[in-house]
């Protein structure tokens, strides 16, 4: 799946790549998506969560490779 903005969140520990992505989907138009670039094994649970409560689409994630990748599509 291809994405509109990359945020690296490689290293940050909780609750810093939810807040980072927070941030940016503030800057972004609705219907864009957020790769979310996460080594913390929180966010595995923080971001759909955080999906959830915001309105957001979590549209999955890949943990295959060395840092996993979370996609969101910023509601509309």
């Amino acid at each position: 799946m291809e994405w509109d903005v990359e945020i690296d969140a490689e290293g940050l520990k909780c609750p810093l790549p939810v807040l980072r992505l927070k941030q940016r989907l503030r800057g972004i138009a609705p219907g864009q998506v957020v790769c979310l670039r996460a080594t913390d094994p929180m966010a595995a649970i923080d971001v759909p969560h955080f999906c959830t409560e915001e309105g957001h689409d979590f549209l999955g994630s890949d943990t295959s490779g060395p840092c996993p990748a979370y996609l969101v599509r910023k509601r509309a």
